[in-house]
């Protein structure tokens, strides 16, 4: 079957995949990834991300072929629309995260602190940091170039090497660790 897939229409590739036959997934990728990764590029301007947005539109299909209508529609306007509203969705989440964070840094600047708030802060910075030192050391590398170095998730992946979601997994499970140490110390809310 693998070598007539080349010659299988995009509706008959779809109904295979249907079917959870991963060459026809393969070959819609070979047909149409092009031009989908293309279309991601344009709009992010970063090929990580665009990689991820491939990986995300073509899992889309594995796990929903029954969404592509070959009657409304070629297969490439379907992944190439699918691509569009991800990359829009993606550009418009950061431009959100990104106001947020200045709007949060900007009131933090504003409210400045008294000096016991300040002594407080310094003490609990020390009480951090011994916290961070028990971490091993993925975790406090990904924790201390999110939080202390003010990079994202997607910067930092690309700082240490790492796929993104091992970084987001090494901060979350690192971050429930720290709680626990500074909970246990007297110093973070259980919960």
């Amino acid at each position: 079957m693998n070598n007539t897939l080349g010659q299988r229409t995009d509706a008959s590739l779809v109904r295979l995949v249907a079917d959870r036959h991963e060459g026809a997934l393969a070959e819609v990728y070979r047909r149409h990834g092009g031009p989908v990764f293309g279309l991601a590029k344009r709009l992010l301007r970063d090929t990580g991300l665009a990689e991820e947005i491939v990986q995300e539109v073509m899992l889309r299909l594995w796990n929903n072929p029954e969404k592509f209508d070959h009657t409304r529609g070629s297969l490439r306007s379907f992944l190439l629309s699918h691509t569009h509203g991800r990359s829009v969705d993606l550009i418009r989440s950061e431009s959100a995260r990104r106001i947020r964070e200045e709007r949060d840094a900007k009131l933090a600047v504003e409210a400045g602190l008294s000096l016991e708030e300040e002594v407080w802060e310094m003490a609990l910075a020390d009480h951090v940091r011994g916290a961070l030192s028990e971490l091993d050391e993925g975790e406090r590398k990904a924790i201390e170039l999110a939080y202390f170095g003010g990079n994202t998730y997607r910067e930092v992946a690309k700082l240490l090497d790492t796929p993104e979601g091992t970084i987001k997994s090494r901060i979350r499970s690192g971050l429930q660790r720290l709680n626990a140490l500074l909970t246990k110390a007297g110093l973070a809310p259980v919960g």
